[in-house]
């Protein structure tokens, strides 16, 4: 038992104060009943750390950047929500999980990078807001997030009223954190996913761009890992054209109003898999996109029986909107429209506003107008297929949801104060 416990706390390490109790647990420990069943789960782990925020507290008042620190926090992990869990703060990083054996590379990737944009945007928000000129305030665009993301087995087990997630996986999540990844390629804001984690997901993450290395760890050894460029990303998203169809310019459409969330909206809608089971005379989605993300540039033959409807997305935006360019087979022959799903948060849940454009051509404009009442009758009936498979969504997620704490909330008299949230 000596000999285990000195090896537990030397892959822990003194310098991660993040998962003590992981010492306790290997070494057999008086909180664990010894022989007691142990029920481990497959779990993607994820950290968000804000990077540079050692340096940035050099010489800064430390009122003012604990005040931007929580703001930040606040909006990181509202960001990951409801889809990751929150486990613990660990001072300027959460740690983050999901239950789930597989991973979507596709959701997982939509997660971050939203995550990311939402944090790029609030800093910038939040210097342009505040008229103070101290340190903490002038240097906020010093700060920085990146990700480590791995999928494992974890255990989860409440310790002084807490729960606690242990296991060898989330050691090593934490261990990648200090990584080699700016030194080696330069590239500040980015997610470090684990092969593992890779391996997971449904996704081509070579076609997608992402850089192979490999971090070495002592006790632990080599992990080969993929990096996400996030900096790119985020310059890919201010060019991006935005195409949207507004209501002016909408020749029909159509509210579903939810009781869900619009992250659990949007996986349900653009999910292959759950389209087939609450869309209306859908019977297979085929996705064709680079790596296999879903996402701008991608093509979706969305299956009727023998024919097909032709998606072309053209915009993407999670969880906000997403555009399509449908072509949609009919007896008068093809018609081709934009189609804008937008995902509206209420205080209920969500909206999802359905808005079509006209085709371009007289006569396709004249058959859609002739489908009116068919599509109508056909989105009342994917509506009520969708509004009642989220509320047995959400029932789940109840039952298997567990205690998170808090994240942390600016002072209500400190530099930030009458910032919205939604800035």
């Amino acid at each position: 038992m000596e000999a285990a416990s000195s090896r537990a706390s030397e892959i822990v390490g003194e310098e991660n104060g993040c998962v003590p109790e992981l010492v306790t647990l290997l070494a057999g420990g008086p909180w664990f009943p010894v022989g007691s069943p142990m029920a481990t789960e497959s779990a993607c782990l994820l950290i968000a750390d804000i990077s540079g925020y050692t340096g940035y507290l050099a010489g800064v008042e430390l009122d003012h950047a604990q005040d931007i620190l929580a703001d930040l926090m606040g909006t990181i992990v509202s960001a990951l929500r409801p889809g990751f869990r929150l486990a613990k703060l660990e001072g300027d990083a959460a740690f983050t999980f999901a239950i789930t054996e597989k991973v979507d590379g596709s959701l997982l990737l939509d997660t971050i990078e939203r995550c990311y944009f939402g944090f790029r945007r609030r800093r910038r928000d939040v210097r342009q807001a505040t008229s103070c000129e101290c340190n903490a305030c002038r240097c906020i665009p010093d700060l920085n997030l990146k990700f480590v993301v791995h999928h494992g087995t974890i255990l989860r087990q409440r310790v002084a009223g807490h729960q606690e997630l242990l296991g060898p996986d989330v050691i090593l999540v934490h261990r990648l954190l200090k990584n080699d990844v700016i030194a080696s390629t330069g590239i500040e804001a980015y997610a470090l996913f684990s092969q593992q984690c890779a391996d997971a997901m449904d996704v081509d993450v070579s076609a997608l761009g992402m850089r192979a290395s490999t971090e070495t760890y002592e006790h632990i050894g080599a992990v080969p890992v993929w990096v996400h460029d996030l900096g790119r990303r985020w310059q890919e998203e201010e060019s991006r054209t935005r195409v949207i169809v507004g209501e002016r310019q909408a020749i029909y459409h159509f509210d579903m109003p939810t009781s869900a969330p619009p992250q659990i909206v949007w996986e349900f809608v653009t999910t292959p898999g759950r389209r087939i089971a609450w869309q209306f005379g859908v019977t297979g989605v085929k996705v064709t996109a680079a790596g296999n993300r879903r996402g701008a540039g991608a093509t979706t033959h969305c299956m009727h029986g023998k024919e097909a409807s032709i998606e072309e997305v053209l915009d993407w935006r999670p969880y906000d909107y997403y555009t399509i360019r449908n072509t949609v087979p009919t007896p008068a022959g093809p018609i081709r429209f934009l189609e804008t799903m937008e995902f509206e948060p209420t205080p209920a849940g969500t909206v999802l506003h359905y808005r079509f454009g006209a085709p371009k051509k007289p006569k396709e404009r004249a058959v859609m107008e002739q489908m009116a009442s068919w599509l109508e009758g056909a989105l009342q009936t994917s509506a009520a297929h969708l509004t009642e498979q989220l509320a047995e969504e959400l029932e789940r997620r109840g039952r298997d949801a567990t205690e998170e704490p808090a994240p942390p909330r600016a002072q209500k008299d400190g530099p930030l104060a009458g910032l919205s949230q939604d800035s």
